[in-house]
């Protein structure tokens, strides 16, 4: 059987869209029209994952999640606004794993689903060490603030460390650089828009360069991503 996956969503064509696309997926599906049926049916059995619009009936999506926290901590990613930059915040303070925003790609919400079903499932096996993410040679120690390879330090700055840090959390996602602007140098930033392409040279650097490995890769004209490739020699 399948993961369990609660879409609560008040658009019905979208939430039969993304309905009849998880089950082509293999997931099991149920669906909430409004916030209070939604939070309903999260408290009555258990699911693995819950979609939750925030613009809902009844009770909007941010009440309904800091309702939920109070007796689960099932993985949650929000679908947002484009224009409701406050919503994503208030969200993942609440306590959201992810957001995505409307419209999107399937491809997209799929593979966001997967990353979040993953990270429940290392943080359950018990075979994790919490808070430390592996990549081919890499280590990343976030409680510590270091990374390694091979056991030999990588000297990193704070912002070279958090943009690490999103890029392994999201192994094989194709990240874009609205994105990466928004979680490692914040939803007002007013800077340089290039900065996240001048800080995956920095960290190509010192990790690609300096141990022959092709672990960040461009994706043209979407963003960056990444995942082990053969390493050179």
């Amino acid at each position: 059987m399948g993961d369990r996956i609660l879409v609560v969503e008040d658009e019905e064509k979208l939430s039969r869209f993304i309905e009849l696309e998880l089950s082509y997926e293999g997931y099991e599906v149920e669906k909430a029209g409004d916030g209070r049926s939604g939070l309903a049916m999260a408290e009555a059995k258990p699911f693995d994952l819950i979609l939750l619009d925030i613009m809902l009936p009844e009770l909007n999506g941010l009440e309904v999640l800091r309702r939920l926290r109070r007796f689960a901590e099932t993985p949650v990613i929000l679908l947002t606004a484009r224009d409701s930059v406050m919503d994503k915040v208030t969200g993942l303070d609440s306590g959201a794993d992810d957001y995505i925003t409307k419209p999107f790609a399937i491809e997209e919400l799929l593979a966001r689903i997967r990353t979040a079903l993953r990270k429940k499932k290392a943080e359950g096996s018990g075979g994790a060490t919490p808070g430390v993410l592996h990549m081919g040679r890499l280590t990343l120690d976030v409680p510590r603030y270091s990374a390694t390879m091979d056991q030999t330090p990588v000297e990193l700055t704070k912002r070279e460390f958090d943009l690490l840090k999103i890029l392994m959390e999201n192994a094989g996602i194709v990240l874009t650089r609205d994105i990466l602007l928004e979680r490692v140098w914040g939803y007002n930033y007013l800077g340089e828009t290039n900065s996240v392409d001048v800080y995956i040279r920095f960290l190509r650097g010192k990790i690609d360069d300096a141990f022959g490995v092709k672990y960040i890769h461009t994706v043209r004209g979407v963003g960056y991503t990444m995942r082990v490739e053969e390493e050179a020699r």
